[in-house]
């Protein structure tokens, strides 16, 4: 009986841990070897309706100068350079922002960075983006953005990508746990 309840507390506390770890995945990050001169300036031009919304945690107004860049997984990249305009109230507190941008044509939208250059710590709470024949994506921020590093998501490589296997993997050893720890129950 003593072993029947320290199995399920151990999975239990397995659960937990795994929780954690896959909510880490989700969450935005700096991008390391991001560079946007890399960008695509060629082929078919397409329009991409972005949306911008910021933060309540944010400040009143900002004076950052903020960039966006995002693309698909086939190397195709939209870069819009200071979007920020004081004069016309971009990115106050509790509000949306919406962008028409030209650029190359992609596949489905899979990562978004936002570059930030300022003083006063301007916090997204979320970017959606509307691209042509995509269904749209949103990316959710609602935290600081650090100063001078693009920094967002990226999903491109998720059907290949390890962290994403070991959660499937972690997730089919879950219910197996599940099943385990049910068929020992009844046993009792």
């Amino acid at each position: 009986m003593a072993s029947v309840r320290l199995f399920t507390l151990i999975s239990f506390v397995f659960l937990i841990f795994i929780s954690v770890s896959e909510s880490k995945v989700l969450e935005p990050h700096v991008a390391e070897s991001f560079n946007v001169s890399l960008i695509q300036r060629l082929g078919n031009t397409c329009s991409y309706t972005v949306i911008i919304s910021t933060s309540c945690s944010s400040t009143k107004y900002t004076r950052d100068q903020i960039s966006v860049a995002f693309g698909d997984g086939y190397g195709n990249q939209i870069y819009a350079p200071r979007l920020d305009d004081p004069s016309t109230k971009t990115f106050e507190q509790c509000s949306s922002d919406t962008f028409q941008i030209n650029g190359p044509c992609t596949y489905q939208i899979c990562y978004v960075y936002l570059y930030r250059s300022g003083p006063d710590g301007w916090i997204p709470d979320s970017v959606k983006i509307f691209s042509h024949g995509s269904k749209a994506v949103t990316f959710s921020y609602n935290t600081h953005v650090p100063e001078s590093v693009w920094y967002g998501f990226n999903y491109c490589n998720s059907a290949s990508d390890s962290n994403v296997l070991a959660i499937g993997l972690r997730r089919i050893v879950i219910i197996l746990l599940g099943f385990v720890v049910a068929g020992t129950t009844l046993l009792l």
